[in-house]
């Protein structure tokens, strides 16, 4: 077992179960074991008194380190995007492109495949938020650039999942038809819901059509009611939409997040995102997008109107969240951050550390605070000057 990795001292967390006692074996970039012992020939890393998880998977990530992907659409911001992110234990990410011109976007279709051609670590894909949404539940996004997908837009996307193992896109019924819809899924994108005022059976048609996802739940979408259900109404009785949540206290009330889990259909999950702007891992106190200023105060970001605009947190701050305003064991929030986001997109070999899948894990104390960020068995960050 030559190459092999023994992490030694640590309770792991293998996506189901905790192990005590035990040694977590890499080989290959791949998880080889979760071991009684060490083998005579591994080389042994010393984890004692920490926790082991698998790294969190973002699917909504609009920027960080400074970089938003909307003002710079190429490898050099995608791997500082997912540098930044590294650093709160995301192994894994879909860099996201918010609503914007046909030359953008194209540019950050390129963006996208010559990252993956040069192996930027912790990135997943592309996620193209837009254009193609409801000018009404348009958000943060410049009405100005929202419209109809048209044939040429569906190439476009089409061809990116050609050269790209993970592509998503979020739609609104308003601008795009459920034909559409069928011919993005059979082409193996994974199209959410989002930013839309469809109602429960349109919603219900694009899913029967081929929509797997909801985007940024109670955001920017058709509310609940008791007549007519919405788009909420629609992913929480859908037990075929899995559901991204921006978990930071701003975007989604934590009553209404308690009554969202308990009241989800499965076997579909909610799941956190971060829906993170280029604030994550600066001092910044804002920044330009489509020519308006982001203000950044109090962990909120928003427009000069006061309108949110996207999420100034992290995944493990997410996950810290859910454990003191939800009560949520430990557990559950860790799968929220890794598992169930990996089965949304099909990420067959993320989310877990069992035998055979990808390397991808993070350390923390027992206070869950950041000790180091490990992809496929190799360290890409490390929180401390000394140690592991």
């Amino acid at each position: 077992m030559s190459g092999i990795k023994a992490f030694i001292g640590a309770r792991i967390f293998d996506g189901a179960a905790w192990h005590d006692g035990k040694v977590l074996l890499t080989q290959d970039g791949h998880v080889a074991a979760i071991s009684d012992g060490v083998p005579a020939e591994a080389e042994a890393i010393d984890a004692d008194g920490l926790l082991i998880a698998p790294g969190f998977i973002d699917l909504q990530v609009n920027g960080g380190g400074g970089v938003m992907f909307n003002n710079q659409p190429d490898v050099t911001g995608i791997a500082r995007i997912c540098s930044a992110h590294a650093q709160f234990g995301t192994t894994g990410l879909m860099v996201t492109l918010i609503t914007d011109r046909p030359d953008v976007t194209s540019k950050a279709a390129q963006a996208g495949i010559a990252a993956l051609k040069a192996h930027v670590p912790g990135f997943l894909g592309l996620h193209f938020e837009g254009p193609h949404l409801s000018v009404p539940r348009k958000g943060t996004h410049d009405p100005a650039l929202i419209r109809k997908m048209e044939t040429a837009d569906l190439e476009v996307l089409i061809g990116c999942k050609a050269k790209l193992p993970f592509v998503m896109t979020t739609i609104a019924p308003e601008n795009t038809t459920v034909e559409q819809v069928a011919a993005l899924r059979q082409a193996g994108i994974v199209v959410s819901l989002g930013h839309t005022d469809a109602g429960l059976d349109v919603a219900t048609a694009y899913a029967d059509a081929g929509a797997s996802m909801v985007t940024h739940l109670f955001n920017a979408m058709s509310p609940l009611g008791h007549r007519e259900p919405g788009l909420v109404g629609a992913a929480l009785a859908n037990g075929k939409l899995d559901c991204g949540l921006i978990a930071d206290g701003f975007h989604v009330d934590p009553a209404a997040i308690g009554i969202a889990l308990r009241a989800k259909n499965g076997p579909a999950h909610i799941f956190l995102v971060t829906d993170a702007m280029s604030t994550i891992g600066t001092d910044d106190d804002g920044f330009e997008l489509n020519g308006r200023r982001v203000y950044r105060n109090g962990g909120r970001l928003t427009l000069a109107d006061g309108t949110l605009a996207g999420a100034d947190i992290d995944m493990l701050s997410c996950i810290r969240f859910m454990l003191e305003k939800m009560e949520m064991p430990l557990e559950e929030a860790l799968r929220m951050a890794s598992a169930y986001p990996a089965q949304a997109i099909g990420a067959s070999a993320k989310g877990k550390l069992l035998p055979g899948f990808d390397a991808d894990f993070v350390m923390l104390t027992p206070d869950l605070q950041m000790h180091s960020t490990w992809i496929s068995g190799e360290k890409i960050y490390n929180a401390t000057r000394s140690g592991v």
